[in-house]
């Protein structure tokens, strides 16, 4: 028997050249992303740049902060300014007493939240949608119409320079957060529920075995919203506290404006190091806020 080395001529590799059209369209896409990236870059300098004029004056000393033309650098980084602002006025009272206010917000807001969240969205009742109803209409009400029979409420109760007005609320649920958690709950499979019955668990244990270990991201969102309502809130605390004793940090800053106004460097080191903890935690906590924003964010069956 013969073996016939069969030899494959090599063929030749031919670059074709993109039609007009198609090279058009490719030019515009390009043309399109650089002039969206330009936008982009623009739209988060002028986002960044306050951030990079707080810290920056509060590097500087007073004579630099008013120099013409104005001066982008400070000469020499005045660390110092930091250590002066903080212990010109007492920041780390202030400081205590913002996060007390602030984990008990957190707590109130994840479990009130998540317990009205799950009836709405998992428990069948004949006026369901009607009383969900109600709850979005709340939203429609400005918070400035009931500044006024709020705080004529909480006198009246004694609750007046006590932490009771800025806490309790928390604990009775947000129209929002109750809306964002019932859609983000409606997209859990209900044969989760089911099968859980099935074993025995009323509802209590599913929404505390089942739903909130599933619904992580969303209460990390709530939490984080939450954390940054209370740490820059300054409405609140203002009508209800009136001692000093009590100030959280958004007044002490405030309180020391108006003491030290001519210190504007001192002012600006300050609001850094209030400023500092919510990038932090954004920093952090961004991926869950991202994946928790989203009203469709739950495990599809």
């Amino acid at each position: 028997m013969r073996s016939t080395l069969t030899t494959s001529t090599p063929t030749k590799l031919k670059t074709k050249k993109l039609p007009l059209k198609m090279e058009k369209r490719s030019v515009k896409e390009l043309t399109f992303k650089v002039f969206l990236y330009l936008v982009l870059i623009i739209l988060s300098i002028a986002m960044i740049f306050p951030f990079f004029w707080l810290v920056r004056s509060a590097l500087m000393n007073q004579v630099e902060l008013f120099t013409m033309p104005v001066k982008w650098l400070p000469s020499e980084l005045l660390w110092s300014n930091f250590k002066e602002a903080l212990t010109a006025a007492p920041f780390g009272l202030y400081f205590l007493n913002t996060i007390i206010l602030v984990v008990l917000n957190v707590v109130g807001a994840v479990i009130s939240n998540s317990f009205i969240a799950f009836g709405f969205s998992r428990i069948q009742f004949k006026t369901r949608n009607f009383w969900f109803g109600f709850v979005l209409m709340t939203l429609m009400l400005p918070g400035a119409v009931m500044l006024i029979p709020q705080f004529i409420g909480w006198k009246a109760v004694g609750a007046y320079n006590t932490y009771i007005p800025l806490v309790l609320p928390a604990f009775f649920g947000n129209a929002f957060f109750i809306f964002l958690l019932r859609q983000f709950y409606a997209s859990i499979p209900f044969e989760y529920d089911e099968a859980a019955r099935v074993e025995g668990a009323n509802y209590f244990q599913i929404w505390l075995k089942i739903i909130v270990p599933l619904s992580k991201p969303a209460l990390v969102t709530i939490a984080v919203f939450t954390f940054m309502h209370v740490w820059n809130d300054f409405m609140g605390p203002l009508l209800y506290l009136s001692d000093e004793s009590k100030w959280t940090l958004a007044l002490g800053l405030q309180g020391f404006k108006g003491q030290y106004s001519s210190q504007w460097n001192y002012l600006m080191a300050a609001a850094t190091v209030m400023f500092a903890p919510l990038v932090i935690l954004f920093f952090f906590a961004q991926k869950h806020i991202m994946s928790g924003a989203n009203i469709n964010g739950g495990i599809k069956g």
